[in-house]
């Protein structure tokens, strides 16, 4: 499998220029491939959220080099970013971020049309394809506001893969949701992992979850301390 995301010497620092300058990124070398499942886990405060703003192209390195599917993304402006971004990064935060008031399929049309600026039937039909992968088909006219936990974030989960995505960063996806909830959202992840071939990289505590990863990275004071392949995991029980 080729590299898929390759970062080199990244660093990041806060109030550059000042007394009050501070680096949270100490020289990150990272490489995962095409089709991988990875965990990222770490304490409180060790720089996850600001690694993975830099590798969602959400922010910008203060130094180092990053490319996504071997496109260097250190020159681009601001306007080839945000191009970069909607169509090679999906993105699933610990809070669903769902528009309440929309429906299941309203929601996971959103990524889509800000793309293209306006509904098509191509949409719906990726839409309810999704919705279909994730169990909630027959949910796909039912307002976000009126759905579970858990249900609201398997829309989440069809939302990020809306625009078929190289990559999915997921920010403690599981972190709201209770023990069988987060399993089965985790499992759902999976499954396209493996069905599709889309790469994920999971920001969690949960160290049950973390093992069922293909590979685990620790972050700690803004420094890679550890990266372990897993033995082969056996696929898990699909979600119903």
């Amino acid at each position: 499998m080729a590299d898929l995301l390759v970062l080199d010497g990244i660093r990041k620092s806060y109030n550059v220029g000042t007394p009050a300058e501070t680096e949270v990124l100490h020289g990150i070398d990272l490489a995962m491939k095409s089709g991988e499942f990875v965990a990222l886990m770490g304490p409180s405060g060790c720089g996850k959220s600001t690694l993975l703003n830099i590798i969602g192209l959400l922010d910008r390195p203060t130094s180092g080099r990053m490319s996504i599917d071997g496109e260097d993304t250190t020159s681009l402006d601001e306007a080839a970013l945000t191009r970069l971004r909607g169509h090679a990064i999906g993105f699933v935060f610990q809070y669903h971020h769902l528009i309440s008031a929309f429906t299941a399929r309203e929601n996971v049309i959103m990524p889509m049309l800000v793309d293209r600026g306006r509904p098509d039937a191509r949409m719906e039909e990726r839409a309810d394809e999704l919705l279909d992968h994730v169990g909630l088909g027959k949910w796909r006219n039912t307002r976000a506001m009126n759905m579970s936990g858990g249900q609201q974030q398997r829309i989440a989960v069809a939302r990020a893969l809306a625009m078929n995505p190289l990559l999915v960063l997921a920010d403690e996806p599981t972190g709201n949701l209770d023990t069988a909830s987060a399993q089965g959202v985790f499992e759902l992840m999976r499954r396209f992992n493996r069905e599709q071939g889309t790469t994920f990289l999971v920001v969690t505590h949960n160290h049950d979850l973390a093992a069922q990863c293909d590979r685990i990275i620790q972050l700690v004071d803004g420094r890679l301390t550890g990266d372990r392949r897993q033995p082969a995991v056996a696929d898990s029980p699909q979600p119903g």
